[in-house]
């Protein structure tokens, strides 16, 4: 999320000439009592404030979202998400973009340069005591509303809207970067795996370095038999990436050993009758832990203090037969077992 610049120049330009004494008061108090908040960090107080700054300047005639922005934005701080949620959606309903027109002039006399509404700044044109009548306009923070509400719908597993949100806002910023992202995850959580993968695909050709981005595309492809070795190499390539990634080690262990109680079920299924088959399975097994040990190991080195880790590490040393290593894994686990209680 972008943070809330707002200095006091800023506020004191929206408000109109000629307001009342105890309107204009009423504006600078809340005005003052919401950015104080803001800036205290206290962005549950800060939000209700500028709103209260939106609604005094409505009732005067000017509709100036930007102070609901400014309350969407504490709320979201805060961690009220359906708040901000809220003021969020009904912006981007609006239409609002946050530019904004500043009018400006230079008064001859003192050289200095004054902010005015854009009727004032159109008589003071008229006016030989001012020069240098300019206009700037601010830059749009519409992409912001959309990839701050992407974010927040997503935060609150709102996947489905969150993607129709996304869609929206790639419809006007095709090319945005963190609407694409925010795009793959949608897919996953409202159901799509196939486009979820597609995106995941898509946004490494963009970034190759990405080792989440890799883990994640790991991880979909070890649901299925068929794109096991597929897999291991997206987790190698997490790893390689990101040589401390815990769980992209974990997956690379699970991943390489494959349904290991299917696979002891089948042994002692064909013990009796077929030992020569349960033999080349038991190989095979022993195979496939050999292969695994080195993930074991690095998973245990990244997550020293994992019981799950230490369990799976001492597994693997009984099958490959290293019983001096089996004997320290056991200690470590009686060990965290201990702490855990």
């Amino acid at each position: 999320m972008k943070k809330l610049i707002l200095g006091m120049a800023i506020v004191a330009s929206a408000f109109v000439f000629g307001q009342k004494g105890d309107v204009n008061a009423k504006l600078q108090e809340a005005n003052k009592a919401a950015m104080d908040a803001y800036n205290a960090k206290n962005y549950a107080a800060a939000a209700p404030k500028f709103v209260e700054v939106y609604d005094l300047l409505k009732a005067n005639g000017q509709d100036n979202k930007i102070y609901m922005y400014y309350a969407g934005l504490s709320q979201a701080l805060a961690n009220n998400a359906d708040a901000a949620i809220k003021i969020y959606t009904d912006l981007i309903n609006s239409g609002f973009t946050g530019v904004e027109t500043t009018y400006t002039a230079k008064e001859k006399k003192t050289g200095q340069v004054v902010n005015l509404d854009k009727t004032t700044w159109e008589l003071m044109k008229k006016n030989s005591d001012y020069s240098d009548f300019k206009t700037e306009q601010s830059k749009s923070i519409e992409p912001d509303l959309y990839e701050t509400l992407a974010s927040l719908l997503l935060n609150q597993k709102k996947g489905t809207e969150a993607l129709a949100i996304i869609e929206k806002g790639l419809a006007k910023f095709p090319n945005n970067a963190k609407l694409k992202e925010a795009q793959t995850t949608a897919y996953l959580q409202s159901g799509n795996t196939d486009k979820f993968v597609a995106g995941l695909r898509e946004q490494l050709a963009k970034n190759p370095n990405d080792a989440t981005n890799w883990y994640n595309l790991g991880v979909m492809q070890s649901k299925n038999p068929a794109t096991t070795n597929e897999a291991i190499e997206s987790f190698k390539k997490a790893v390689e990436l990101k040589p401390g990634f815990a769980d992209a080690y974990q997956n690379l262990v699970y991943t390489t050993i494959g349904d290991d109680a299917k696979t002891v079920s089948d042994i002692n299924a064909l013990r009796k009758d077929k030992p020569d088959e349960a033999s080349k399975l038991i190989d095979a097994r022993r195979e496939r832990f050999a292969k695994a040990l080195p993930f074991a190991e690095a998973w245990y080195k990244s997550a020293p203090e994992s019981l799950d880790a230490v369990t799976t590490l001492k597994e693997i040393y009984v099958v490959t037969k290293n019983m001096d290593k089996v004997k320290e894994m056991k200690a470590k686990e009686a060990e965290l077992s201990a702490k855990a209680k």
